[in-house]
């Protein structure tokens, strides 16, 4: 339950609405990634987005419903940015660089996507089973190009043969999400702060250098 983009061929009514529906998603991902599904409030979405209670309703049907379309703005979002890169036409190590670092950084940039990702595990994916179809189709085309970067880099050989991209896909998320999520508890455990720019500028040269000596021959 995406939003598309504002498109001025439409008539004025339909822009509005689709400005509501905008404002509507942006208060309501703030709403859930603050306090989480359990936490939210519909009223106070509705106040955050100035709108009303009946608008969320007639747009998303309920809570849930809202939820999920949060969620899948969220997930498109992110595969999105991810096509800008064109990795596809850079050599395989400078691709699978790129990846990386566009991943860490844009979990720096947009810490909302991990809290909505915790809260919707802590749910076990009860809103996203009802978008497994469109996260397949969403998502597979991603997979597709990690395992063409893959297949040219094992040609090249500057990769080894055998990897498989659903697992690498895992491991560069993995990588990062588990660093930043855990950044407060680290900080006791380890004894400094791991979001200085020094430690990150660390965390960011060990992922690429990790990931990359995972995939040489």
């Amino acid at each position: 339950m995406t939003v598309e983009p504002k498109d001025d061929t439409l008539p004025r009514s339909t822009r509005d609405a689709e400005a509501t529906k905008l404002r509507i998603l942006k208060a309501a991902t703030v709403e859930f990634a603050k306090l989480g599904f359990g936490g939210a409030r519909i009223n106070s979405i509705a106040d955050r987005a100035k709108s009303n209670k009946r608008m969320i309703y007639e747009y998303f049907t309920n809570k849930e419903g809202l939820f999920q379309a949060v969620l899948e703005t969220a997930y498109n979002d992110i595969r999105h940015a991810e096509r800008k890169l064109k990795l596809e036409e850079l050599d395989p190590q400078t691709a699978i660089t790129q990846l990386v670092t566009f991943t860490w950084k844009y979990y720096l940039k947009n810490p909302h996507f991990l809290t909505l990702v915790n809260s919707e595990n802590l749910h076990k994916a009860a809103h996203l089973k009802r978008s497994q179809e469109k996260m397949h189709d969403m998502h597979k085309s991603m997979i597709e190009m990690v395992a063409g970067i893959l297949d040219r880099g094992v040609a090249q050989g500057v990769f080894r043969a055998g990897v498989d991209p659903v697992q690498l896909n895992i491991s560069i998320a993995a990588i990062s999400y588990y660093y930043l999520n855990n950044r407060f508890t680290g900080q006791i455990i380890y004894g400094f702060d791991l979001m200085s720019p020094e430690a990150l500028q660390d965390r960011i040269d060990f992922n690429v250098q990790t990931i990359l000596g995972m995939l040489r021959p």
